[in-house]
């Protein structure tokens, strides 16, 4: 006769039957295209979707408001905005801003904002507990928590050019 006992504790936040999927995006943002960038992925109904814009070695999260330096002869007070929206199908980011981006902006604001600017696409599953994960114990806005908290490896993410 053999006795087999199995017990779980329920204590971690983490769906770890479902993989958690990341994808890069790397373009360029101007008129002829809407300052919108858009990618393909199929995004699960359960999926919290985070989107991640590279600034030098870093990741930074957005939506992300970019407060730009006055220049002489361009408006004052200039905002810069990345945004995203996204459907069962697809991740559209995109900037908006309170000024003309293809007149109103530096040569050096254009390489530093619209560019070949590269975004990641996080898609976090749902908890176990079906709610989801942004309830999870994890700072999103700090894309390095995010790996270590889910276990994910950047080390060889697929970038797709766009635009």
């Amino acid at each position: 006769m053999s006795l087999f006992i199995f017990s779980c504790d329920n204590k971690d936040d983490v769906d770890s039957d479902t993989v958690a999927i990341m994808k890069d995006a790397t373009g360029t943002f101007s008129s002829g295209n809407n300052f919108t960038l858009g990618l393909d992925i199929n995004i699960e109904g359960t999926d919290v979707v985070l989107v991640y814009r590279r600034v030098g070695n870093v990741w930074q999260i957005i939506p992300k408001t970019y407060y730009l330096d006055d220049v002489q002869n361009l408006p004052t007070g200039r905002e810069l905005d990345y945004n995203f929206d996204f459907t069962s199908q697809d991740v559209e980011i995109r900037t908006t801003a309170n000024f003309n981006q293809a007149t109103q902006m530096t040569g050096t604001e254009t390489n530093q904002y619209l560019t070949n600017q590269t975004f990641r696409i996080v898609l976090v599953p749902a908890n176990a507990a079906g709610k989801a994960s942004k309830s999870a114990s994890v700072d999103y806005n700090d894309y390095n928590a995010v790996v270590k908290y889910y276990n994910l490896n950047d080390s060889n993410v697929t970038n797709t050019k766009v635009n």
